[in-house]
């Protein structure tokens, strides 16, 4: 029987973690044709039980296929699937690609001996060399997000990929910081026809100038000349920007519950964390920068002393670093206590009590329980936070998706904080680029009611800054 020759300049091969990382990625390939191999439909059979998010990822997948293939017939899905018929994709998304797949055994007698074809890896790999002989005039492409499947494909000439389209930038470095130092010449070519006003003891000037089209809302600009002019744009409209003098929270008079803060970005994330009007913060950088304490200590003075919000809601993922600890008895509060670490150490420190004594830590635990509860990721959807304090840590180990799911929980009066530090990714098949956190930093950093910094400082202690640099 003759093997299908396929029309368009490419043919992508995709692996089965492509599609339960990202369902629509069957549509991600434009004019391109995408080709599942049958062992990719099984391994998808295998992981669509279950509440997690790959068996969501799966059954979405499930609901693509028979979408596509629902009024089809045997032949129409040998010569292809036409992607661009699918509803789920906006008009200016439409691709002139066609999904097919596997109808014949595709089976080479190229592999090394050592190789099992009755490993799935192997097959996709087997399946992909013979697609590329039978299509020389093609480039074939085994895209994965298993490293070690990519490099067996190089080893075998089987041209491999990662999946490129989930990566919100090519470069991690370029990520939005937040910030931006001003040149020692700014006021001499910013200050023309500069006005100045003051509305509720707020100081606000407005100035023009050609750095001003780089800037965006919420964004911090500082000069280093030793005047300490720190200032944060609120508006930016044709080549005018109203910007805004900071709260200087480097002073003891501008403490939060007790913390001040010690360098210039904890300033600047105290002044977002502190906001009303901004709705929505990002806070990225190493361990030991601050992240968990400020985010804590503004929850604590906004929550309790100013009553902004009746109450503080935290989460994380719950992806270990070592081996599993396993099963976890208890309430779901009590399961998640040992994920929780973090911030009770930190509540320790924001305690009234700095000692040791049976008071202190009774303290901690009122407060724990009166103002602070612990919620688990898996149990988010539906909810809806009205007037909470909610802080996400360990966001880098969120994909996109999930990101949604929570931020789109915010009812009326809900502020959001997401911790994290893209260098510490947990998640498999999640990368510095296609974490949910660098997401969401990239997608809301020109709203007017979102704001991001980046923190570098480690501020821990000397030895835990020596073992960042130096281990």
């Amino acid at each position: 029987m003759p093997r299908l020759k396929f029309s368009g300049s490419r043919l992508f091969v995709l692996d089965t973690n492509v599609l339960m990382h990202d369902p629509t990625s069957i549509f991600r390939f434009a004019e391109h044709n995408v080709y599942i191999p049958m062992v990719v439909l099984e391994e998808l059979d295998g992981g669509k039980k279950g509440l997690s998010e790959v068996a969501r990822n799966v059954r979405q997948v499930s609901r693509y296929f028979n979408e596509l293939m629902e009024s089809a017939t045997e032949e129409e899905i040998k010569r292809g699937l036409p992607l661009g018929n699918s509803p789920y994709l906006p008009k200016e998304e439409r691709t002139d690609g066609r999904l097919f797949f596997q109808t014949t055994d595709l089976a080479t007698d190229t592999l090394p001996p050592g190789m099992m074809t009755s490993k799935v890896d192997n097959t996709i790999v087997n399946i992909a060399l013979a697609l590329q002989q039978d299509n020389q005039e093609k480039l074939v492409t085994l895209v994965s997000k298993d490293i070690n499947l990519r490099i067996k494909s190089r080893i075998l000439g089987v041209h491999s990929e990662d999946y490129f389209n989930d990566q919100v930038l090519d470069d991690i470095e370029t990520l939005y910081t937040g910030q931006s130092e001003l040149p020692a010449d700014f006021w001499e070519s910013h200050d023309k026809e500069m006005k100045s006003w003051k509305e509720e003891g707020r100081t606000f000037y407005q100035v023009g100038g050609p750095l001003v089209k780089s800037w965006v809302a919420n964004q911090f600009i500082h000069l280093q000349d030793g005047s300490n002019f720190t200032a944060i744009v609120r508006k930016v409209e044709d080549e005018q920007a109203t910007i805004e003098l900071c709260t200087d929270h480097t002073s003891p008079s501008h403490d939060i519950w007790g913390i001040t803060a010690r360098n210039i970005e904890q300033s600047f994330a105290l002044n977002l964390l502190m906001d009303p009007e901004i709705d929505f913060v990002t806070l990225q950088g190493p361990a030991g920068t601050g992240k968990t304490l400020l985010a804590l200590a503004a929850a604590l003075e906004q929550t309790i002393e100013l009553k902004r919000y009746n109450e503080i809601i935290v989460t994380r993922v719950t992806v270990p670093v070592g081996e599993d600890i396993g099963f976890l008895p208890g309430t779901e509060e009590e399961k998640m206590n040992p994920w929780m670490g973090a911030f009770t150490d930190n509540l320790e420190v924001l305690s009234p009590s700095q000692s040791n004594d049976d008071w202190g830590r009774q303290a901690t635990q009122d407060i724990l329980q009166k103002w602070l509860k612990i919620r688990s990721l898996n149990f988010m959807r539906g909810r809806t936070f009205i007037n909470k304090f909610v802080i996400i840590d360990e966001a880098q180990n969120l994909t996109p998706k999930q990101m949604k799911t929570l931020i789109t929980r915010a009812g009326p009066g809900t502020k959001m904080i997401c911790l994290g530090n893209v260098a510490q990714i947990d998640t498999p098949y999640l990368t510095e680029a296609s974490s949910g956190l660098t997401y969401v930093v990239d997608r809301f950093k020109n709203w007017a009611f979102g704001g991001h910094i980046k923190l570098h400082r480690g501020e821990r202690s000397r030895l835990a800054d020596f073992a960042s640099d130096n281990l």
